[in-house]
């Protein structure tokens, strides 16, 4: 059964090396803050899950820490690929840093998660409020390697305590809105385009 987790969380490595090449070519603008806590977040909570037990199921977890991780370092190497961080995206990256912070004062494995998966969702809304602005700077596909990753990670639940299930489920779910969201919108403004110059 571990051949599956692990074959899983390759995919979703393999993903975050796709939108890493991207990154470095410039055709996507990842936003710094998401990213950064996108990779803070996920070490927190599997480093939250091993200390309360959590073995294998955390594997796909740790593996979605590493490549946001490298996508944020690589993100300072082509300036293509910056996104000018606003007022917005500080904000929320704050409380996204106070939520990891507030970790580190409860040392509850569970407090943590909820801590993390607050912190998580407060660094998307950036991306995701950039991705449907400007579509045009996201691959919204290469999200899904976090969906597989993180579906493989099932077949090593044991108890389905929220330690082992929380993560995944939320890693699951903001996988396909952000695929959804962004490939949606690129296809409404190109169909709308397309009205403009057929008119």
């Amino acid at each position: 059964m571990h051949s599956i987790v692990i074959i899983g969380s390759l995919i979703g490595l393999g993903f975050s090396a796709l939108y890493l090449i991207e990154t470095i070519k410039g055709t996507v603008q990842p936003n710094k803050v998401t990213w950064l806590i996108w990779a803070l977040a996920p070490l927190i909570s599997a480093v939250a899950a091993f200390s309360s037990g959590v073995t294998w199921a955390a594997l796909p977890v740790l593996g979605s820490g590493i490549g946001p991780l490298l996508i944020f370092i690589a993100s300072f190497f082509n300036k293509t690929s910056y996104w000018e961080m606003t007022r917005f995206d500080l904000i929320c990256g704050g409380f996204s840093i106070f939520s990891l912070v507030a970790w580190f004062l409860s040392k509850d494995a569970n407090i943590a998660i909820v801590l993390s998966l607050t912190s998580d969702m407060l660094a998307a809304l950036p991306t995701l409020i950039k991705g449907w602005k400007f579509p045009e700077t996201e691959n919204g596909w290469l999200y899904l390697g976090s969906v597989v990753s993180a579906s493989a990670s099932f077949t090593e639940i044991n108890h389905w305590t929220f330690a082992e299930v929380a993560f995944p489920i939320y890693l699951i779910l903001i996988g396909v809105v952000f695929c959804a969201v962004f490939e949606w919108r690129k296809y409404q403004l190109n169909h709308q385009l397309n009205k403009i110059k057929k008119s």
